[in-house]
């Protein structure tokens, strides 16, 4: 039999047509910069580099699987996946496994982190309810989207996982502003956020005292702020990973130390370097240069997101679009936030860069999705 490469060429162009050329190459590039940068975090533990490689591998096939999946077959899993993780989410409150004082998983057969799914179920919720209101949208129908955001927000920071519920909250809330909330509506609340900061920067003497109690926030919470606004306060405790990461990326200088010449990693001053400090890492070996390399990837990636977005066939693509590509600006801002030493620890990984399974398969799936939004209009044009 007699082969035919142009009939194989053409099978594999269809198997990956519902790829985002552009997308695609921008993830793969993160991913080649997360894994140089985790062989070197993770020289004293040897197979890290392995497994994360069977993770991008998991990722890559969910993340093709989605792609070819029509938005319209999406949104018939918005209600039932939400419903799902809210009921796995109450019963990890009540039944859930507690380590290190969280209690934020549950077995089901396997130990899974139900908050996960949250990630992408909400947002999925949230443009499926706004797509039905399409044309019929009135002023109670935000109220109704903010119910459907504040219960998962809620029972995720009651584990307590504040950096969770930082990006479920972000994801959804970008559906909601996306759907036509009234940009007059969150000034005022960025207006009091604002005002409580500085408020907390003014004050810090008085109500960082230990017998203050603050209210809505656990005394961890509560240490990690405090901590922020000066981290010599408790250098050896919650100051430590602030004052480390802080002094690594001042060290790599504007073109950094070289690929496994970061001392303040490989000495072992850095903690958690293989996950939320990866960029601390990445810094010292790669100085400001590489960081403005990275961060424009990052901005690529969102830009292009967006682009996807606005040019969605269907109003419940352009939300779900929008809110994730969002979402990933919100990973990367709290990460290289907290590891910079502006915004309090709460342990949120850095997209594609970070080790670990759970998050970049998040990821992945997040990125399908977007995919299979802009396949959706590749294929009305054609």
């Amino acid at each position: 039999m007699q082969f035919d490469k142009r009939a194989w060429l053409d099978r594999i162009k269809r198997m990956f047509a519902g790829f985002d050329r552009p997308l695609a190459l921008i993830v793969f590039l993160l991913l080649c910069v997360g894994i140089v940068t985790l062989y070197s975090a993770s020289l004293d533990v040897p197979g890290r580099v392995e497994d994360q490689l069977r993770n991008i591998m998991l990722t890559f096939v969910l993340m093709w699987a989605l792609a070819n999946v029509p938005p319209t077959t999406l949104m018939r899993f918005a209600v039932p996946l939400y419903t799902f993780g809210i009921a796995l989410l109450v019963a990890v409150a009540l039944f859930g496994l507690t380590r290190k004082g969280a209690k934020r998983w549950i077995n089901v057969g396997v130990v899974i982190q139900p908050s996960e799914i949250l990630k992408i179920a909400t947002p999925l919720m949230l443009a499926w309810y706004y797509q039905r209101r399409e044309g019929v949208m009135r002023w109670y129908d935000f109220l109704v989207g903010l119910v459907i955001l504040a219960v998962p927000v809620g029972l995720i920071a009651k584990q307590p996982d504040l950096g969770t519920a930082v990006l479920v909250f972000a994801a959804g809330l970008f559906v909601i502003y996306f759907a036509g909330l009234s940009f007059k509506l969150i000034v005022p609340v960025l207006i009091a956020g604002v005002i409580a900061v500085a408020s907390i920067a003014a004050f810090q003497d008085k109500i960082c005292q230990p017998e203050v109690q603050w209210p809505l926030m656990h005394d961890y919470q509560k240490h990690r702020i405090c901590t922020l606004l000066d981290p010599t306060s408790d250098p050896l405790g919650k100051g430590f990973h602030t004052i480390q990461a802080v002094i690594a990326i001042g060290s790599g200088g504007p073109l950094g130390k070289g690929w496994l010449k970061g001392t303040q990693a490989h000495l072992e001053f850095i903690p958690e370097k293989h996950t939320d400090f990866i960029f601390a890492v990445f810094s010292e070996e790669f100085g400001l240069a590489g960081g403005i390399v990275l961060l424009t990837l990052y901005m690529l990636l969102i830009a292009r997101g967006l682009y996807i977005a606005a040019n969605g066939a269907t109003l419940f693509g352009r939300l779900l679009a929008g809110s994730l590509t969002m979402a990933f600006f919100t990973y990367a801002f709290v990460n290289i936030g907290m590891v910079s030493g502006i915004l309090p620890v709460v342990g949120v990984p850095l997209p594609f860069m970070s080790y670990g399974g759970t998050a970049l398969t998040t990821l992945g799936v997040a990125i399908g999705l977007i995919m299979s939004v802009a396949r959706q209009k590749r294929l009305m044009q054609s």
